[in-house]
């Protein structure tokens, strides 16, 4: 039996004139995006007028519907999107153009629509830098990196990370195979020094023979409160940082764990904000009140 025609949640047709922009995702609850977007673009409008005709809104779609959410959002004027868990990689099939660097990522988190068609980048990583220098008021070369997940968010963690020196990467990941295709993508980049695939047995050794240890939860666990954390901190250097990049709840399991043992820890807010102003930069072409997403952000979370 055919699956019945895609309804996208609350999306309202657009007014003459208008723009749409939206996060597409699943779940897509917790988002906090459209708060974020809507207080850059009511301040971008005070300089700009045509910016009061945009509009973000916030998706529900499976994986298996995303090719007719792509289609449909076309059509009904949409001009931007962003793509979140389960969506980054998944995506690329669909599309005719790839920004050089997301493709050397190998996912997407940012549709823009571009020549009739969908062109696809990646944010995550500019705004995963950012996050992690003003969290730990260090760059990502002076980290040895533990990436939780094998997705798209952990796809542009690595590639971020090898872009600016990381010496050492590990890779922890539920799916061995998932983990040994995202080290396949990368060494297929001409990326060097790809990551490690580690088992759960190894990951002790890998953090306590770090100098300056960081460990970044790429997966979806942490999403509801009550998940566990995805990682047991017990015995881990004391000068361990945790980053884990669930912005909601804004405390994990794991960033809980890791307060209480004293480790630097931050949420994903930070890379959240800069991702989401990499994005509007795209679709507009104009300036972007950093500082207007980080006020929303606050309230928001």
């Amino acid at each position: 039996m055919p699956e019945p025609p895609l309804q996208l949640g609350h999306i309202c047709p657009l007014s003459v004139g208008s723009v749409g922009l939206a996060v597409l995702g699943s779940p897509i609850k917790h988002s906090i995006s459209p708060q974020l977007h809507q207080s850059a673009l009511d301040e971008m409008a005070g300089v700009d007028q045509r910016f009061s005709q945009w509009r973000y809104d916030k998706v529900e779609v499976a994986v298996e519907r995303l090719p007719e959410a792509l289609t449909q959002l076309a059509e009904l004027g949409y001009r931007g999107l962003n793509l979140t868990i389960p969506h980054k990689v998944e995506v690329l099939p669909l599309l005719d153009q790839v920004d050089e660097e997301a493709a050397k990522i190998g996912a997407v988190n940012t549709l823009s629509w571009e020549n009739e068609s969908w062109k696809g980048y990646n944010t995550d990583g500019v705004g995963f830098s950012r996050a992690l220098k003003i969290a730990f008021s260090r760059s990502l070369a002076d980290f040895e990196i533990l990436i939780l997940g094998a997705g798209g968010a952990a796809r542009a963690a690595v590639a971020q990370a090898l872009f600016e020196g990381c010496p050492k990467i590990g890779l922890l990941n539920r799916s061995t195979k998932r983990a040994e295709e995202l080290v396949r993508v990368l060494q297929e980049n001409q990326f060097s020094n790809p990551p490690e695939i580690l088992s759960a047995a190894e990951v002790q050794a890998f953090l306590g023979n770090a100098s300056h240890p960081l460990i970044i939860n790429a997966t979806s666990l942490g999403l509801k409160e009550s998940d566990p954390s995805p990682l047991s901190l017990s015995g881990l250097p004391d000068n361990t940082c945790v980053y884990d990049m669930i912005y909601n709840p804004a405390q994990t399991t794991l960033l809980r764990e890791a307060r209480a043992a004293s480790f630097a820890a931050s949420n994903g807010l930070g890379m959240l904000v800069g991702q989401a102003a990499r994005s509007l930069e795209i679709w507009s072409g104009a300036h972007v009140p950093i500082s207007a997403m980080e006020r929303a952000a606050k309230v928001a979370s």
